[in-house]
């Protein structure tokens, strides 16, 4: 499919989907399209052409945020710049949100395995026991969110997190970050009971969660209290239609566009595993008996179909799967701490945690 539009954004850090090459002619406002068009192939592929205005009931934040230019066409960042430009933003971001959530961070490692727990300055005393464990996302291969998902969440509930800083690709393919963060979670096991445990992440973290209930699963380790997949998939053999409508960016459309290969999306990750494996693509496991779990995404997510596919797959089996769409903004919006909506979201995902640490 092919999208035109009149409005596009920066790119947003949290995922790396789209592998194949994109144009290298950018689009000007004299060759865009001007009206809606669409054709259908006698393959039923839909050739398509639409223009999409800002939604105006957002907050004059995000109407601004996903206001912002971006080329259409543009190269591949290298891998190394990428993961330093990740960084600096991520260090940034995590500035912005100790702000409104003060915390104390600290550096250390469980089980062998670095990670950062993040005590927030307004512990809840009837949770001080409980702990949040967070696997970041960041696609794999670089780290956008053990500070942005972690802090906002920590100071919201009043719960210490913990970030696991697991093996990245494609230095390490699958299943190295499922064996780190299951290293942690064995680890936390001696110390917590599985009902003071909640386990989350959001994007590749997202994806590694549902990966990680599963294994835990086939384990026969006991599931934590809740899981919190937040704009993810569990299906590495299919992209879904949002796979190809939208990009990583600020609004969901912009940046370059690229062609999806589903046996080519991140193949760094999945090394030479099986995209069928049941831990890989928890989709197709045994999903019996999963904690009460919160599904997250929006209208503009490029994960917005995997996620609504593993929460329908997580209904089918009888599980408490609960899922939260939010119109007009992006993959990962909740990272923004200068967004209304994000700071809603982040109260959603808290909500849901407390409710589920109380039971």
């Amino acid at each position: 499919m092919r999208i035109f539009l009149p409005l596009v954004l920066i790119p947003c850090l949290a995922v790396a989907a789209q592998t194949s090459q994109p144009s290298t002619v950018a689009t000007t406002a004299a060759t865009a399209a001007q009206r809606d068009t669409t054709f259908i192939d006698a393959n039923g592929t839909a050739h398509i052409t639409r223009i999409v205005p800002v939604p105006d009931d957002l907050s004059p934040q995000a109407q601004h945020d996903v206001s912002r230019a971006q080329r259409d066409a543009a190269p591949p960042t290298p891998l190394a710049e990428r993961r330093k430009g990740t960084d600096a933003w991520q260090l940034s971001a995590r500035d912005a949100w100790l702000k409104l959530y003060p915390a104390t961070i600290t550096n250390t490692s469980i089980a062998g395995v670095p990670v950062r727990i993040i005590q927030p300055a307004n512990a809840n005393p009837s949770l001080r026991d409980d702990v949040l464990l967070n696997v970041h996302g960041g696609g794999f291969d670089s780290d956008s969110g053990s500070y942005t998902e972690t802090v906002p969440i920590a100071g919201m509930t009043g719960v210490r997190a913990v970030a696991v800083l697991y093996r990245l690709s494609p230095e390490h393919a699958f299943p190295a970050a499922v064996d780190d963060a299951i290293a942690v979670y064995k680890d936390l096991l001696k110390t917590h009971k599985p009902g003071q445990i909640v386990l989350y992440g959001t994007s590749a973290g997202a994806i590694l969660t549902g990966e990680l209930a599963s294994r835990i699963k086939q384990l026969g380790l006991p599931e934590p209290a809740a899981l919190g997949i937040f704009s993810g998939f569990g299906d590495f053999t299919r992209a879904g239609d949002s796979g190809y409508l939208y990009t990583i960016s600020s609004n969901g459309f912009a940046g370059p566009l690229a062609p999806v290969h589903v046996d080519k999306v991140l193949t760094g990750y999945v090394g030479k595993t099986s995209r069928r494996d049941p831990v890989l693509s928890p989709i197709l496991s045994d999903l019996h008996g999963m904690p009460p779990t919160l599904f997250v995404t929006s209208t503009r997510d490029i994960l917005l179909s995997g996620t609504s596919n593993l929460h329908r797959a997580y209904l089918n089996a009888g599980n408490d799967a609960r899922l939260i769409v939010f119109d007009g903004l992006p993959h990962a919006f909740w990272y923004n701490s200068a967004l209304p909506e994000a700071i809603e979201a982040n109260h959603d995902m808290a909500s849901f945690f407390v409710r589920e640490l109380t039971h």
